[in-house]
């Protein structure tokens, strides 16, 4: 693979907050193999914040296969976008079937990705993918990058906030009468499926415990989605939290996690942004996913609790009823974990 000046290359990037986070390494390395080419990076629009401002990219480009892509008519549209763009290679992070028939409709030369029975003949450089469950979703992305033949110099992924982002979070705070020098503990109960979620009741114990014991502000985080969740963890509570839901977008959410003492978090796209924007500490709460798999990655100032409760862990029982690997985990463990 031959870095010239005119080159022309498009990352087709995965589906999740979090994913799209890990892949931000295999982004950089892939800029630092091409300095002087235009890399583009193809990504849903629910994960836009997650790549927006990253230097490393010069266009993002939103595929919707499930809302606004869904139909052939808007694929087809889509395959014409990139057409125009006159692409040279894409690398494909997702293993999905149609994206990869998209890239060869939209005449990209030269497109690598994991090997699939189903999407091999579309291929032109198929690597063999790893082992289920044997990487780090990090070196997941970048065994691609390696594969290829491009160096890999580094594993961290990144994002980026601003200056706006923390003068947001200060003026929330006034507003919310926080002042410099409070203990804040970010709390954020949410995630992308009920499994991987702590219960409502330890979330309202801990916040409590938090308000009484350090005399701390707690701050409930999360998006629109996640108002629910909060509104059932201060109908427990005896003490009144300040609930963040909706209230910041991914950027601003990453000043406020930076801003706070702690943050307290399961498996979810905010706990890895916790890691990017160095969190000055991190209580990870795992269940049924592996750390090794989806954990905090660079692993500075975090903690992780998991317990072993008998169960295949990872296990991905979406449907699971009992939740006892969340539930294993104390509030007062967690407390600990804080005050020490």
């Amino acid at each position: 693979m031959i870095n010239a000046p005119g080159k022309r290359i498009m990352i087709f990037n995965v589906n999740w907050l979090g994913d799209v986070l890990f892949s931000t390494a295999a982004v950089r390395n892939i800029r630092r193999n091409f300095p002087d080419s235009f890399i583009a990076c193809v990504i849903p629009s629910r994960c836009y914040p997650v790549l927006k401002g990253n230097p490393h990219l010069d266009e993002i480009m939103i595929f919707d296969e499930h809302d606004r892509h869904k139909s052939v008519l808007p694929k087809l549209s889509f395959v014409r976008q990139l057409k125009s763009k006159k692409f040279d290679t894409v690398f494909l992070l997702h293993r999905s079937f149609s994206r990869t028939l998209i890239c060869r409709l939209a005449g990209i030369t030269e497109r690598i990705g994991y090997y699939t029975r189903k999407r091999a003949f579309l291929l032109t450089k198929k690597i063999h993918p790893p082992k289920k469950d044997s990487l780090h979703r990090i070196d997941y992305y970048l065994k691609i990058i390696d594969a290829a033949g491009l160096k890999v110099e580094d594993r961290f992924p990144e994002f980026f906030i601003g200056p706006a982002d923390t003068d947001f979070v200060e003026n929330f705070f006034k507003k919310q009468a926080v002042k410099k020098g409070e203990f804040v503990a970010a709390l954020n109960p949410g995630g992308n499926w009920c499994p991987k979620r702590w219960p409502p009741a330890f979330w309202a114990e801990l916040a409590d415990k938090l308000i009484n014991r350090l005399n701390c502000r707690v701050v409930i985080t999360g998006s629109h989605s996640d108002t629910k969740i909060a509104e059932e963890i201060m109908a427990r509570m005896k003490q009144r939290p300040i609930v963040s839901c909706g209230a910041f977008n991914l950027k601003q959410l990453g000043a406020l996690i930076r801003r706070a003492d702690v943050f307290v978090s399961a498996d979810s796209g905010p706990l890895h942004i916790a890691s990017c924007v160095g969190a000055k500490k991190i209580i990870a709460l795992f269940g049924p996913t592996s750390v090794e798999v989806t954990g905090p990655y660079p692993y500075k100032n975090t903690i992780v609790l998991q317990k072993d409760v008998g169960c295949k862990i990872p296990c991905y029982e979406v449907n699971c009823k009992d939740n006892r690997c969340m539930q294993a985990i104390t509030p007062d463990e967690v407390l600990e974990k804080i005050v020490t």
